[in-house]
């Protein structure tokens, strides 16, 4: 799949320096689809590049944002407490009157890629999100699967949220077997922790699987 074309750059203050939101939206847009990067950084990962052109073609009003870590040039994340910080604002700003996306009906999926799903999971609650989407959710360290997070995911079905991941089969950070343990809805696709482009149609297929009931 190729990315889809996304016209509008919006850069956001947050309390971690300035983000920047990519603002892809359509007239009569079914949903918004909020979407975060991981710790390696960019936008350009198979998985969301999969997920955004599907949900494109869906007609969801998407934006893909960078965090200010990633703004400024830096090759490192900082804490998940900064990435709260700077993703909630981010989000508040796109929806709130006179925003990118403020005038966008339907409901809200948070969605992030590994580091960028945790944050996912985190803010729901607070942003009031309607269903979360994870791609290749970090459920422990390679090597350490004592150090869950299942946490992370529990704020998300403990509110009684819809809540997916996808992951690949043999990711290192959380096979789909694993999490099964947490999520009732877990999609397996070929690939690690990086997604290979031969999996993009199985990320989409997945991805408007989990958004479909949540416009109706």
């Amino acid at each position: 799949m190729r990315p889809i074309a996304l016209p509008t750059v919006v850069d956001i203050a947050t309390p971690a320096g300035p983000a920047r939101a990519h603002v892809h939206r359509r007239r009569g847009a079914r949903g918004t689809l909020i979407i975060g990067h991981g710790a390696g950084g960019g936008l350009g990962s198979v998985d969301l590049t999969a997920a955004t052109t599907a949900l494109a073609e869906e007609n969801w009003a998407l934006a893909l944002i960078e965090q200010p870590w990633l703004v400024a040039g830096r090759r490192i994340a900082g804490p998940p407490k900064t990435l709260d910080a700077a993703w909630v604002p981010v989000v508040q700003a796109l929806r709130r009157r006179g925003g990118a996306l403020a005038t966008v009906r339907g409901p809200l999926v948070l969605c992030g890629r590994s580091a960028g799903a945790r944050v996912a999971c985190r803010t729901a609650e607070e942003l009031g999100a309607d269903g979360v989407l994870c791609l290749s959710f970090p459920l422990h360290p390679p090597g350490r699967p004592g150090r869950l997070r299942a946490a992370e995911l529990a704020l998300v079905t403990d509110a009684g949220r819809p809540i997916a991941a996808v992951q690949g089969e043999k990711d290192p950070f959380g096979t789909p077997g694993e999490l099964t343990a947490y999520l009732e809805q877990v999609y397996a696709v070929p690939g690690t922790h990086a997604i290979p482009p031969r999996s993009a149609a199985a990320v989409a297929a997945a991805v408007v699987r989990f958004v479909s009931p949540l416009r109706e």
